[in-house]
């Protein structure tokens, strides 16, 4: 008969302590602001990960939260007219490489998008990292980090990154004037000195392209 009452109780105490946990994960989420993304780790110092996890879910459930991906969540900020504001794939990418201390820059079709020399949207968005390689799927679309070499991110320019990897997507003998005339009109908004060294990095057609500016 002992061994019932001692598990009831410590049924009971498991339950408080979830709720209790739920409510300090609740509090501290309602001091951030509206559209932050949220990982499960945020919470390390206020419970362990399974009651942190079922915390979540349940602030899920009662709309609390709105849940992007597995183990990622939205502090949702609502419009209006257009209801919950979603954060962009790019934008959850960056917080993940935040969460992990990992650098990431887009590379493919995401970086031709960014640099208008593409209106493709592309389902599958590759970024180059420090980090651990993985696939997250968010929705329909999907986010890759693809494990890279250090020389490709030591590149100091946003402008000139962005142009390497697309130049890289389009190929030496594919490159229009059009295009060339576009990368000229971005460069000239990136400092000579980061050009000079982000060149460096660059295979050497690229590199010419950037130099000639």
């Amino acid at each position: 008969m002992i061994v019932p009452n001692i598990c009831y109780i410590w049924d009971i105490n498991k339950r408080v302590m979830t709720k209790s946990v739920q409510t300090r994960i609740e509090n501290n989420i309602k001091s951030m602001q509206r559209g932050s993304i949220l990982f499960p780790s945020n919470f390390n110092d206020i419970g362990n990960v399974e009651v942190v996890k079922k915390s979540l879910l349940r602030l899920e459930n009662k709309k609390f939260l709105v849940r992007l991906a597995h183990g990622i969540y939205l502090y949702p900020k609502q419009d209006k007219l257009l209801g919950i504001l979603y954060p962009t794939i790019e934008e959850i990418a960056l917080a993940i490489a935040e969460r992990d201390k990992a650098r990431i820059i887009p590379t493919g079709t995401t970086a031709l998008n960014k640099l208008g020399l593409s209106t493709q949207i592309p389902m599958n968005i590759v970024f180059l990292t420090d980090g651990a390689p993985r696939s997250i799927v968010v929705g329909k679309r999907t986010i890759k980090f693809k494990r890279t070499s250090p020389k490709n991110l030591a590149v100091k320019g946003e402008i000139t990154s962005l142009i390497i990897q697309a130049l890289k997507e389009i190929g030496k003998d594919n490159v229009t004037a059009e295009q060339l005339v576009r990368i000229k009109i971005h460069l000239e908004n990136e400092k000579q000195e980061i050009i000079e060294h982000d060149a460096k990095l660059a295979p050497v057609w690229i590199s010419k392209i950037m130099k000639n500016n």
